[in-house]
Formats: C-alpha cells, sequence, structure tokens
C-alpha cells in the first residue's frame, strides 16, 4: 500500500495562509501599509482600482530593500525581525516585508519596486501566483512600491465571496482610518480610480481625529491621560451630551495597533454610567501602551484580539482615568478673573455711606379695577384680569388618560371604533374580541417605512428646495459610503451638491420633512447603511426607508387629535405587517375579553 501522506507544494501552503491572512482587498491594504510604516516612511500613497478588486498600489519613501531582501521577502517563514522564539513576545513592529508578500504572491498577481538610499539602481520583481515571473535591475526611486493586481484571481471560490464594490472599498477605508489614527506624523493620500479622494497631511492626534471625523469633532473630545507600572493610557473620549444611539466612533490601540476588547469597552461604559442613557454610546479614542512581553497579539490571525497579563489591573485604570476626566470636564466652572471681559468689582471704601435702597408705593392702587390716576400722572391702561379666568368652568380632564371623540357623523361601529390616547404614547381602541393597545409612534413608523420605500422604488418622491442650503461635512468614511445611497436620496426628494473635501450643500428635501434638521436626516442614514453593511441594493433601500420613518415619526407625549388617531390606525391596517415595525418591535397589543374579566376577580 503506497503512502498517502506528502507534503504540499509551497505554492498550495500559501494559499492556504493567504486564507487566513488575506481575507478581501482591505487585508492587502493593511499588510502593505503597515510594512511601509516599519521601513520608517513618511509619506504613504495608496492607489486603488475596482475597489481593490482589479489594482492595489502602496508607494513609500522607506528604506528600500536590497534585490536580495527583495526576493528573500516572497519566501515562506522569511523575515526580517525573529530570530528566536522569545522575538515573538517582544515585536513592536508591524511586519517588515516579509510576512504577509508570500501570502499576497500566491492569490495575485505583484510588482515590485526597491531602492535603497545607498544603491544608485533599483529592482524589479515581478510574482504571479507564487511564480516568479521576472527580476531584474531598473531606476525608480529612493522607497518601495507595491502593486497588487487581480487579487484571487486564482483561487475563483475565495474570489466569489467578495462582497460588493461599495462594501469592499469602505473595508479600504477602515483600515487606512485605523491606522492613521496611530500615525498621525505620517502624510496619507488615498486615489481611487484616478481620483484622489483622502489626503491626511502630518499633524498631532487630536488633529488627525479632526481630519478624520470634521471640524466639529474638536469641541466634543475631553483628553484622558494615566501613566502607572502597568503602562500609559491616552486619547479622548467624547463629552457626554455627544453620544449617539448608533455608530459611535470607537477605537482601542494597543502600541500602535487596533484592537478590539469588549472588556476594556465595559470599562468606558461603565465610567459613562448616570451620565447617558442606556442606549447611548460615546465616541473614544483609547491608546495603551504596555510593555510587548505582557500582552499576547497572536491569538487572532488578524491581530485585532490581544490578550493582556494584567487585564483586570488596566480595567480598573481606564475606568477610573476615564471617570476623572469627565469630572473634570462636569466641574463647576469657576470665575476668571483675569479675563479682559470680566466685570469690574468697585474696591471698598468704608468712609463713603451707602444709602438704604427705597420703594415708591401707591396705596390707592388696586390691579382689579379700572384704575383712574391722579391728574398729574399718565393714565394707565385697564388690565381685564377677568378674561384669565374664562375657561376654569370647564370639567378638569385626568392627567393620565385624554379621550377624543371620533369624528362627528361616522358610526361608532367595529369599523370606526372610540378611539383614547393614553399618556400620549399608546392609542386604545375597543375591538369585538376585547381592547387594542396601539404604541402610536412604532405604528407611525411602520406606515412611514411603507410610504417612503415606494417612493424610493417607484422615483416619485417630492422635492423642495431650501432657501438657506445647509453645509454637511462628513467624515472619510461617510463620504466614502454617500454614492452606495445617493440614488435612493435622491428618489427621496433630497439633492446634494458636492462641494468637494467631504462636504456637501444640501439644496432640496423630501416635501414631508418639517422641523427636522435635513443634514441629520442623511448622516443618520449614512451610518445606518454603514452598520448593517446591506449589500443587496433591496435591503440598502429598506434600511433608508427605516431611518429616515424613525426620524420624522411622531413623537411620544404628542397629543393626538380624533382625525390623526383614526388616519393612524386605518393606515397601520392598510400596511402588510401592522403588528411589528420592520425592525421587529411589537406595535398592536390585545387584551381579550377573557383577559379583562380575569382582571377583574
Amino acid at each position: 500500500m503506497t503512502d498517502i501522506i506528502h507534503l504540499l507544494p509551497d505554492s498550495i501552503a500559501n494559499q492556504i495562509a493567504a486564507g487566513e491572512v488575506i481575507q478581501r482587498p482591505s487585508s492587502v491594504v493593511k499588510e502593505l501599509v503597515e510594512n511601509s510604516i516599519d521601513a520608517g516612511a513618511e509619506n504613504i500613497q495608496i492607489i486603488i482600482k475596482g475597489a481593490g478588486r482589479t489594482l492595489i498600489s502602496v508607494i513609500d519613501d522607506g528604506k528600500g530593500m536590497s534585490a536580495t531582501d527583495m526576493r528573500m521577502a516572497f519566501e515562506r517563514h522569511a523575515t526580517s525581525k525573529i530570530k528566536s522564539a522569545d522575538d515573538l513576545f517582544a515585536l513592536t513592529t508591524m511586519g517588515f516585508r516579509g510576512e504577509a508578500l508570500p501570502s499576497i504572491a500566491a492569490i495575485s498577481q505583484v510588482e515590485v519596486k526597491s531602492r535603497r538610499e545607498e544603491d544608485e539602481l533599483g529592482s524589479l520583481l515581478i510574482i504571479s501566483g507564487s511564480k516568479l515571473e521576472k527580476q531584474e535591475v531598473v531606476v525608480c526611486g529612493t522607497g518601495t512600491s507595491v502593486t497588487v493586481k487581480n487579487i484571487f484571481y486564482n483561487v475563483p471560490a475565495r474570489r466569489k465571496f467578495l462582497k460588493s464594490n461599495e462594501t469592499e472599498r469602505r473595508n479600504i477605508f477602515n483600515e487606512i482610518e485605523r491606522i492613521a489614527l496611530v500615525h498621525p506624523n505620517i502624510e496619507f493620500s488615498l486615489i481611487e480610480n484616478d481620483v484622489e479622494t483622502l489626503h491626511l497631511a502630518k499633524t498631532g492626534l487630536k488633529q488627525r481625529i479632526a481630519q478624520l471625523d470634521g471640524k466639529s469633532v474638536l469641541q466634543q473630545l475631553i483628553e484622558i491621560e494615566e501613566e502607572t507600572t502597568l503602562g500609559r493610557i491616552y486619547g479622548y473620549v467624547s463629552r457626554p451630551e455627544y453620544a449617539k444611539k448608533r455608530n459611535s466612533r470607537q477605537f482601542f490601540f494597543v502600541n500602535n495597533r487596533y484592537i478590539r476588547h469588549p472588556y476594556f469597552y465595559k470599562a468606558v461604559m461603565t465610567a459613562f454610567e448616570q451620565l447617558i442613557s442606556p442606549n447611548e454610546k460615546p465616541s473614544f479614542y483609547i491608546y495603551f501602551e504596555v510593555d510587548p512581553e505582557s500582552l499576547d497579539v497572536n491569538i487572532h490571525p488578524t491581530k485585532t484580539e490581544v490578550k493582556f497579563e494584567n487585564e483586570q489591573a488596566l480595567w480598573q485604570i481606564l475606568m477610573v482615568t476615564v471617570k476623572e476626566s469627565l469630572g473634570k470636564f462636569n466641574a463647576v466652572p469657576s470665575i476668571d478673573f483675569d479675563r479682559e471681559d470680566a466685570p469690574e468689582i468697585p474696591v471698598f471704601d468704608p468712609s463713603v455711606r451707602t444709602p438704604m435702597p427705597k420703594v415708591n408705593i401707591d396705596p390707592s392702587y388696586n390691579p382689579f379695577h379700572t384704575y383712574k390716576p391722579e391728574s398729574t400722572r399718565a393714565s394707565a391702561p385697564a388690565f381685564g384680569w377677568e378674561k384669565l379666568y374664562k375657561g376654569f368652568e370647564k370639567e378638569e380632564i385626568p392627567e393620565e388618560v385624554t379621550t377624543v371623540k371620533t369624528l362627528q357623523n361616522i358610526p361608532e361601529t367595529d369599523l370606526y371604533p372610540e378611539h383614547y390616547q393614553y399618556k400620549q404614547k399608546y392609542i386604545l381602541t375597543s375591538v369585538k374580541s376585547g381592547l387594542m393597545i396601539i404604541d402610536q409612534q412604532r405604528a407611525h413608523i411602520r406606515i412611514l417605512f411603507e410610504k417612503y420605500l415606494a417612493q424610493i422604488r417607484n422615483r416619485k418622491g417630492v422635492s423642495q428646495r431650501v432657501l438657506f442650503p445647509e453645509i454637511l461635512e462628513l467624515t472619510a468614511s461617510e463620504s466614502a459610503a454617500l454614492p452606495s445611497i445617493m440614488d435612493d436620496l435622491v428618489a427621496l426628494g433630497f439633492e446634494l451638491s458636492d462641494l468637494g473635501n467631504n462636504c456637501y450643500a444640501v439644496q432640496g428635501v423630501p416635501s414631508e420633512i418639517e422641523n427636522i434638521k435635513p443634514g441629520q436626516v442623511i448622516r443618520s442614514m449614512i451610518n445606518n447603511s454603514l452598520e448593517t453593511g446591506s449589500d443587496v441594493k433591496s435591503e440598502i433601500q429598506e434600511s433608508i426607508a427605516l431611518s429616515l420613518a424613525r426620524l420624522t415619526a411622531i413623537p411620544y407625549g404628542r397629543t393626538l387629535t380624533a382625525e390623526e388617531m383614526l388616519l393612524i390606525v386605518s393606515q397601520l391596517f392598510a400596511s402588510p405587517s401592522p403588528s411589528y415595525t420592520p425592525d421587529g418591535q411589537k406595535v398592536v397589543s390585545l387584551f381579550t375579553d377573557a383577559e379583562i374579566e380575569k382582571k377583574m376577580h
């Protein structure tokens, strides 16, 4: 019997390894940019076409590679950092040249040009599917450029599972901003399909956050800073009043590497207790600097999950640090007497007597009668106080229930029952089988969702021009997501003009929107699209319709007229799914006669 176990060829082994390291185009961008950073680059240019499927190119001005180093970088297990097993637990760099390149070359066509500063000529290397195609001497600038074409061209099963171009493009943006947030001293630029869509100049950390999230974020941030024997914690958290219900900007970094850490997230939320509502989330940009030997970054292939040696102690330090910073922000402000516009306080002079204040009164004045003053005084108007008491003779309405009678001339049948509003939140109505309770806001969301979805799909939204266009400043990721929903925004009735640099002017809004800032509505819909990550067009449209319905539905606490309640009930039960909102929240509850009778016994 022949042996059945054998070694895999390097090309196949690299493809298997690529499945762990290279999951999508954004993985390639991440690995190449981190290599450039470790090479000491100060300027990094990223070029993508076709959302990274067709081409990804990363050009840096760091220290280049020799011809031998360039060839060795594509061999399996080649590295510039690790010489013994102990080195695995003391890494502070991202991954200089060697670790990811073999995996990238295994599933794409790679072209590398590189030159060291001390060399007159550089080197060119072309590899396709782990096979060396060409290596020669070329003229090129100092630094390295790596071009990756046709990702997963030889692994069609993997290429088939890539998401839409908008989703892959969004993932690339996410990777770039995570790296940019820990390297504000490096200049980044992103060119998509020959158009520069992002440029981040060298700056400080706070300004780098503003470059990515907009200048308005500067007034929202509170600085945190703490240094102990376990390490240093620093960064920024948002003020409590800027907490959001969804899509908050939340980042943890350890030793300049982005991580996810639910345990530390709980520490931040604990510090915000009593300051925000339970369904709100603050934004934060929190950085840890710890001894590399005290953490394990290799428990996950993408290195986003990290195990700390002193997690409980760091949890306490983080929670207290954030809480103290919030406490300082919420402290009672002191008067600044050194300000130029401070009020003048007179110097006390004991020799100067202060007269007792006098009050002039008219004992004959009666406010409840028409007043006829003396001829020496100007005439005072009649007050008419009795008008204020008109209407007080009416019967008082209980606070708990506002009873609203049905429309006149409508018979009180099961088709048109009598409606009652309870606590300005629920509509109560009797039906044949018992008592029906309808959540007025959720019912309106259900109704508006169907309306807006029909407008999007039928392109029948009515737009009205605004007199003073609102300027909408988006973050880089929001701006990247906007094209995927732009057609649907236009279908609803929004009109946007691109002003450049991620800024837009809102020229028109749907005619149904009243008393709501259109910029807030648009940003909410973009963030909802980012949060759901939908790829199918119908899912994106439903997400937009639901987001707009939530923002424009009647709020709790509003008293409804009989006509409004009747309209809500009739439109609700004309919808295909009246019992639940599109996101699964209960709209209608029914108490049967038998259940009511049981409660009364």
